[in-house]
């Protein structure tokens, strides 16, 4: 493992302030070093509430949290605001913009973009539920649409607009489409009383046989029950094959005229990663070794989405339980390492998981038990929005989320002035 440099402390630098940089920090927050914690944006997104943002169902500030306002109370964790733009390995720094800084010790937790599989226009068209940067702007779409079709006279076009397909049926597709249709079936069309209650069309499109794939077959066929009950079309075994703008084809020759795609069908690595000299996948993801380090560069950690975790052979999920044990692996890592002791193995503990359906309902595993319905429901908001945000005053998040999620927040449905929507290019996430 390396020398230490004359710096008084080691230095710790983590590139991505998600689940995996920021348990890292904590892990590390009464060690004997300087942690520098790196992240293009100043806030922390909770991710897995990001789509009642894009949903309307809360506003931003319940899943964004300053990134400086957590860090007070870790006095040997620093801040610095800021996109990795070159890095070198063999001399131990990275560029941050304008900045350099360099360590002795790295963990690279810079997230995830979507993975859009190649297909043509879907980069361009689709919308996508990764950032903040995504879910304001969908959220500012869909209710123009329904200010739009409310305006107008033509029949197909304003079945046109109040089309809304979404790619991918895993959770987050699954979540964010019941989460719209009560949208739609609840607030809006009371509000937009002269569009017909049964215009408004959800499609949910997944190229396997059925949704939830990574979920119990049990799970999956109540999950889809209740996305049928709410008025959602589930096209299952169906791949999109082209997006346009107005409208996406479907294999070979089918077609859904429309404005609005969702794409959720999937993430890899952001390609930047292929810029810096290390090992990687076919999906931009980092190889490591058993204890989270780069093949090649030892003092180099890698934790959460951007990494390419296995176990017992097979890829783990990259949800927010494995980039938080990963991250805290590789903080553990780091001082074990830094201390000459032997580095451990990562081994995922799974908690379970969970994916709610709308109000009320949901469906989850823990262990060996299956839950469906409110029961599930009730464990996931515990999971959810007690034990996973970690940082801010429980009781404080818990009642500002349900009075925002119960009442459907006016402020919520606000048309604000916002950049350009999601298409295009995507920034990482870091998880």
């Amino acid at each position: 493992m390396g020398e230490i440099t004359h710096r008084d402390r080691p230095v710790v630098a983590i590139v991505g302030a998600g689940f995996a940089g920021l348990w890292a920090a904590k892990k590390l927050k009464d060690e004997d070093l300087d942690v520098v914690l790196i992240d293009r944006n100043n806030y922390h997104t909770f991710f897995p509430l990001l789509y009642q943002v894009a949903a309307a169902e809360i506003g931003p500030s319940e899943v964004a949290y300053p990134i400086r306002s957590m860090l007070r109370d870790m006095g040997s964790v620093s801040f610095k605001m800021g996109e990795v733009k070159y890095m070198d390995p063999g001399e131990r720094w990275i560029q941050i913009d304008n900045d350099r800084v360099d360590y002795d010790r790295l963990i690279l937790a810079a997230g995830s973009v979507p993975n859009f599989f190649g297909v043509p226009g879907a980069d361009e068209h689709a919308f996508t539920l990764r950032t903040m940067h995504d879910a304001i702007p969908l959220r500012h779409h869909i209710l123009r649409c329904f200010e739009e079709a409310s305006a107008i006279e033509d029949p197909q076009r304003r079945r046109e607009l109040l089309t809304f397909s979404i790619v991918g049926a895993g959770a987050t597709g699954v979540e964010y489409a019941g989460a719209l249709a009560e949208l739609i079936q609840g607030p809006l069309l009371r509000d937009y009383a002269r569009i017909d209650r049964g215009l408004p069309r959800i499609n949910l499109i997944e190229s396997a046989a059925r949704v939830l794939s990574g979920f119990d077959t049990q799970l999956g066929d109540f999950a889809q029950q209740r996305l049928e009950g709410r008025g959602v079309h589930l096209l299952l075994g169906t791949t999109v094959s082209q997006v346009h703008e107005d409208r996406l084809v479907l294999g070979e020759d089918g077609e859904i005229r429309g404005h609005t795609v969702v794409w959720t069908a999937g993430v890899k690595g952001p390609s930047v990663v292929n810029n810096w000299g290390l090992g990687t996948t076919r999906s931009d993801r980092l190889e490591v070794d058993s204890t989270l380090q780069l093949p090649g560069f030892p003092e180099i950690f890698a934790a959460g989405d951007l990494a390419d975790l296995k176990q017992d052979g097979k890829p783990l999920p990259q949800v927010a339980p494995v980039a938080i044990q990963s991250g805290e692996l590789a903080a553990e890592n780091i001082v074990r390492s830094l201390k000459g002791k032997p580095l451990l193995d990562f081994h995922y503990r799974d908690p379970g998981i969970l994916a709610v359906i709308g109000r009320w309902s949901a469906v989850g595993r823990v262990g060996k038990f299956r839950f469906t319905g409110l029961f599930a429901w009730i464990i996931w908001a515990v999971v959810h929005v007690l034990k996973l945000v970690g940082f801010r005053n429980r009781l404080l998040v818990l009642t500002n989320w349900a009075w925002n999620y119960f009442s459907w927040g006016r402020a919520s449905r606000l048309i604000l002035p916002s950049e350009k929507p999601a298409p295009g290019p995507r920034e990482p996430v870091a998880r």
